[in-house]
């Protein structure tokens, strides 16, 4: 009996057949959107090298976005500049403002957002946002959802938990949308691995502050943004987003740089967002830096890792010292030995918990994004990421991760030496779990 309700909870990578239905729907809607999109009279040639056109022919096969040129990006200096950057944004709009987050909490920053909504809605600009039923119950379960609600704000809960005893027939239940999207006047979009909160995020406390990397993009990427919103937004609720997305997005500039955007989750192949982790390790030839709070990987791209580092790759990956789940924490560590033979160089950050998913590559391509370097953001969870190729964003990103690591401590074999056998068991015990984590 026990092992039929785990089968239940955790056995398939299951969505529910209903959820699967409305999503071909969805997706048989919107694939003509996109090719339309990508091929669009703003739309600036993508000026991609030739040694990296495979990464994008790679993101390609994903969601069929194209990479697209004349693009602009900035990046965010810390979590709170976001969240006011956004507010600005959403009070400038004339149109409509699109948001997706996985976790969204009542405290100070996400009632900054709520309050922008409310008081988009009052000049006559459509809101749209969704939440995680899951991540963001305790603003779901709030006034400030309420409020919102009551102002005409339009607000959709993702993957919606229902009852609990009868969840799983419907799919399983760890199964989260964890994107962070906003689309504001199909015109400026955010992408990162921040949720709409404060850094002390009050629900784990002790950890804080939880420390991201965002970026606002403006140009052709964000109708592809846009788009996957659409995908969600349409999945949950009855609503044609047809008409909208056929609006133009913002004319590219010949000075921008090529971009795409990678949209993934359990109903995309699960091999989509490893693939696209390893062919980044495999390309690069110079150098490869990784940021990720949790690394839990499966046997390709630990060796893809690997291998970056013997054939003479400077590769460095940054982790938490402290990590929100000691279990991934844990996992995590089980790996270091192997990495530290191939030559990675592993960095644990000491000021805070370090949330950024961020990879830079020979100091000319970067991917941001949701997605964690674990099995629960390659199978269970809907994320979203962006890759682009520019040398000059890609070394603002490049000097934000130096930033990182030096507030970060070197492992190295010595260290790893010195832990106890019953540390050394606990940790490797918890990695043989990891493709359940």
């Amino acid at each position: 009996m026990v092992g039929m309700i785990v089968y239940l909870l955790l056995g398939e990578t299951n969505v529910g057949r209903s959820r699967i239905e409305r999503l071909k729907k969805v997706v048989a809607r919107l694939s003509n959107l996109r090719m339309s999109t990508d091929n669009g009279a703003g739309t600036h040639s993508a000026d991609v090298p030739q040694h990296y056109v495979h990464l994008f022919q790679a993101g390609k096969s994903v969601n069929g976005f194209d990479v697209v040129g004349g693009n602009r990006a900035t990046l965010m200096q810390d979590s709170n500049s976001t969240i006011q950057s956004m507010v600005a944004d959403i009070d400038a709009a004339t149109s409509h403002v699109h948001l997706i987050f996985y976790i969204w909490l009542p405290d100070n920053n996400g009632r900054k957002v709520a309050e922008a909504l409310k008081r988009a809605v009052q000049r006559g600009v459509t809101c749209r946002a969704m939440a995680d039923d899951l991540g963001s119950r305790t603003m779901i379960a709030s006034e400030h959802w309420q409020a919102m609600k009551n102002a005409g704000v339009h607000l959709a809960t993702t993957l919606p938990l229902g009852n609990v005893l009868l969840r799983p027939l419907r799919g399983r239940i760890d199964l989260r949308n964890h994107r962070k999207i906003a689309v504001i006047d199909n015109r400026i979009t955010y992408c990162g691995s921040q949720n709409c909160a404060d850094p002390e995020f009050l629900v784990k406390a002790k950890y804080a502050p939880w420390v991201d990397v965002m970026m606002r993009f403006e140009g052709p990427i964000v109708q592809q943004n846009q788009l996957l919103f659409a995908s969600d937004w349409m999945s949950e609720v009855d609503e044609d987003l047809s008409d909208l997305l056929r609006e133009p997005s913002e004319a590219a500039t010949t000075s921008g740089f090529p971009a795409q955007v990678i949209g993934t989750g359990p109903t995309v192949r699960a091999s989509a967002m490893p693939e696209i982790f390893e062919l980044l390790m495999y390309t690069a030839r110079r150098e490869l830096v990784i940021t990720t709070p949790y690394y839990v990987p499966d046997e390709p791209m630990q060796t893809a890792l690997c291998a970056s580092a013997r054939r003479g790759v400077d590769t460095t990956i940054v982790f938490p010292a402290r990590n929100d789940s000691w279990i991934v924490g844990a996992a995590s560590r089980s790996y270091y030995d192997d990495l530290l033979a191939a030559g990675v160089k592993v960095f644990e950050f000491e000021g805070g918990l370090l949330h950024a998913k961020t990879l830079t590559l020979d100091g000319e391509v970067t991917l941001i994004g949701s997605a964690n370097m674990d099995r629960r953001s390659f199978e269970l969870n809907y994320e979203n990421n962006i890759l682009f190729y520019d040398p000059t964003m890609t070394s603002e990103m490049r000097r934000r991760q130096q930033e990182f690591i030096s507030r970060s401590s070197q492992v190295n074999v010595e260290t790893v030496g010195q832990w106890s056998w019953r540390r050394r068991l606990i940790d490797n015990t918890v990695a043989m779990l990891g493709p359940v984590l």
